[in-house]
Formats: C-alpha cells, sequence, structure tokens
C-alpha cells in the first residue's frame, strides 16, 4: 500500500520515487541476509550518496540537496520500511554532519562536509558513555589541551556505526564537571589510541554494529574542535532534536510496513468461510493500527515543518519521538498478533519488526526523557 503524501514540490516526488528504487533494489533484497549474519551492506552508503539522498537538508555549497527536513524524513521513512537498521544508521549519519554544518567554521565545513553529506566518508555520533546515557552531563571522556591540540582519554557506549565510520561526533569534557564543561571533536577514524570494542549482540538492528569506543591518549589538532570550548553539550541537545525526528520517521515507515504486511495477509487468510480482515473484531484491530501509523506521521511532519520555518521544535521533536516509536511497538505487536502462529516464526519478517521497534524507543533519548522534556516545557509555559 504505498503511502499518499503531501509533498511540498514536484521535485520532492521525484527523489521519494527515487528513493523507493533504490531501496527496493539495494535494501530489500539484503535484508534478510545481512541481518541474519549480522553483516554490514557494504557499498550502501556510497548508492545513496551518489543518489545525493544522504545530504538533501544540507546546503548546495557543500554537495547537499538544499531540501527541506519535511523531505528528508520522508526519504528515512521509506528507508525504515524496507530496513531499519539501515535507515537508522543512515539517520545517525546525518547526526554526526550537524555539529559541523551548523557550528564549524566556513573552513572546517569547505574541507570536511562535501565527503561527509556526499557519502564518501560515514559518520557516528559519539555522545553516551557506560555510566552517562539519559544524564549526557555526566560523561567523563576528557579533552586535554597540548600545545598542538587536544588528548583524548575515556570510553563511549552504544555507537552506531562503530568501528566502520570514517568519522565520529566526539563529545568530551574539556571543563570542570557538569554541562558548561563540555566541547565537540570531529575525530577521524584511525586516530592512534582510538580503537572498539566487540560489537553488542542485540535483539534487533543487527546488520549495523553498535560498539564503545576507547580513547587511549588519542591526539587529534586543534583545528578537530567543533564550536568553542564548553559548548559541546548545547551542540549535542540541537542535534538530538533533528535526530529524534529522524528516529519518529523511520519508525512509522516500520510501523507502516507492519501494517501493509498485517493487511495483506488478513485479506488472503481465510476463517470460518471469509477473509479475516471481513471479522470485525480482526478488522476494528487493523482500523487502530492504521489510525496509528497515520497520526504518527502527522506528527512528526509538523515537528519538521516547524523546523523548516525556523520556528522552535524541541517538544515538536520529543512529542513526535514518543508518539512515533510507541506506535511502532504497538503496531508491529499487533501485526505478530494479526499473523498468529505465523507472525512468531522467522518464515515471516514480523517478527523482525517487532524486535526492532523496541530500540526506537530507547535510544535518541528514552521515551520517559520525552515525556521530561514535554513536562517541562509546560511547567515553562505555565510560569
Amino acid at each position: 500500500m504505498p503511502v499518499d503524501r503531501l509533498l511540498p514540490s514536484p521535485e520532492a516526488e521525484q527523489l521519494l520515487a527515487l528513493t523507493r528504487d533504490i531501496a527496493d533494489k539495494e535494501l530489500e533484497t539484503r535484508v534478510t541476509e545481512c541481518e541474519a549474519t549480522d553483516t554490514f551492506p557494504e557499498g550502501a552508503f556510497e548508492v545513496l550518496g551518489q543518489a545525493g539522498l544522504l545530504g538533501l537538508p544540507y546546503p548546495s555549497r557543500y554537495g547537499g540537496g538544499d531540501q527541506p527536513y519535511e523531505v528528508y524524513l520522508q526519504v528515512l521513512e521509506e528507508l525504515g520500511a524496507r530496513w531499519a537498521a539501515f535507515a537508522v544508521a543512515v539517520s545517525v549519519h546525518g547526526l554526526s554532519c550537524f555539529a559541523l554544518a551548523h557550528f564549524g567554521t566556513d573552513e572546517q565545513k569547505d574541507r570536511w562536509l562535501p565527503g561527509m553529506v556526499g557519502g564518501e566518508l560515514v559518520g557516528a555520533y559519539s555522545l553516551s558513555e557506560p555510566q552517562a546515557g539519559s544524564d549526557a552531563a555526566a560523561l567523563t571522556c576528557k579533552a586535554e589541551r597540548t600545545p598542538d591540540g587536544y588528548r583524548l582519554n575515556g570510553t563511549k557506549a552504544w555507537i552506531t556505526n562503530g568501528g566502520r565510520a570514517d568519522f565520529y561526533s566526539l563529545f568530551a569534557r574539556t571543563g570542570p564537571g557538569g554541562s558548561s564543561g563540555i566541547s565537540c571533536f570531529l575525530v577521524p577514524d584511525g586516530t592512534a589510541g582510538l580503537s572498539f570494542g566487540r560489537p553488542e549482540r542485540k535483539m534487533g538492528l543487527r546488520g549495523i554494529p553498535t560498539t564503545t569506543a576507547h580513547y587511549d591518549d588519542a591526539l587529534v589538532e586543534a583545528d578537530r574542535l567543533i564550536g568553542a570550548e564548553g559548548q559541546g553539550l548545547s551542540i549535542a541537545f540541537s542535534a538530538l532534536d533533528s535526530g529524534r525526528l529522524g528516529i519518529a520517521a523511520i519508525a512509522t515507515g516500520l510501523a507502516q510496513r507492519a501494517l501493509n504486511e498485517a493487511v495483506a495477509y488478513a485479506k488472503e487468510r481465510r476463517t470460518f468461510g471469509q477473509a479475516i480482515i471481513d471479522h470485525q473484531g480482526l478488522g476494528f484491530l487493523l482500523a487502530d493500527m492504521a489510525a496509528a501509523v497515520d497520526s504518527a506521521r502527522a506528527t512528526y511532519l509538523h515537528a519538521a515543518r516547524r523546523r523548516d520555518l525556523g520556528r522552535p521544535y524541541r517538544r515538536e521533536a520529543s512529542v513526535a519521538k514518543l508518539i512515533c516509536t510507541d506506535a511502532a511497538m504497538a503496531v508491529t505487536t499487533n501485526a505478530v498478533q494479526v499473523l498468529g502462529g505465523y507472525g512468531y516464526t522467522e518464515d515471516f519478517p514480523l517478527e523482525r519488526y517487532m524486535r526492532e521497534a523496541k530500540v526506537m524507543q530507547i535510544f535518541e533519548g528514552t521515551n520517559q526523557i520525552q515525556r521530561l522534556v514535554i513536562a517541562r516545557d509546560l511547567a515553562r509555559q505555565a510560569r
């Protein structure tokens, strides 16, 4: 069931058509094997980069597409409907470009951004630590000034694309404890003293590695600092507002795919002389699933359009991340129920969709953190 989208331009229509074509050929044909064998999709990033899909929201000066965020997010949704893990990797790549694109100097952007948005350089976002997840201000990875730059020491955790990325948007402590002592660095892969742990053995999203990173007297040049010293946490949170919208869009694509699979099965499966979709109890379940998917899409698009207009959208991004990922969990769970015993087997993809949906309620800020962001905004407005 193709999504009837309201897109802002004919160019956007063409971009979505191109995305569907590439996703069907490059992702749909590889997802089952790569997820079963924990295999990274070699060459897929380059294909998207050459098609201009990785840099859609970035300026054309750097090889980007000058597209509104609402278009980019719908591209992510289409990718998520084919392969959630790869779509997450693409979203994280975009997240890792954010600091440079929005806080870097012109010289830094001219030097690195074209390769990043063009897909030649794959990125990773490195904020969390083993003891600092939701409480990002508690991070302890240190960056100490040297005559030539900075010396990095510490451990980072839960890095999507870890060990595979060409650069890492790293947040490390350059000052005293607290939120004001954190800075942002662009660390290239291959830096002496940077190593990675064994990829995590995950419930889902197995085709893309998630690792720890260890910095042991790793040296980076001074021009690898993005923004000013002490500005890191505000950069990180600004990036996460956009990143949460990426996850919201991917979760919506995953939910849409699960709904499609459930409807297709319900039209073919017959009990008591009729298709099970015609049984009211199951038809109402599918109707609730469809309503959840449509509501999720409307929620993330509302936040994206605020972003495109330059209006505040932090609360809306948290609402979108919360609504879309909760919807994905509910819809994929119910899709398994529609297929009954078949839904619980690996012969059908619904069990994978359900496993993939769970982590979306956790990363880019747990849904409990999203509720905290929303509640604080309500309190602020009530003052």
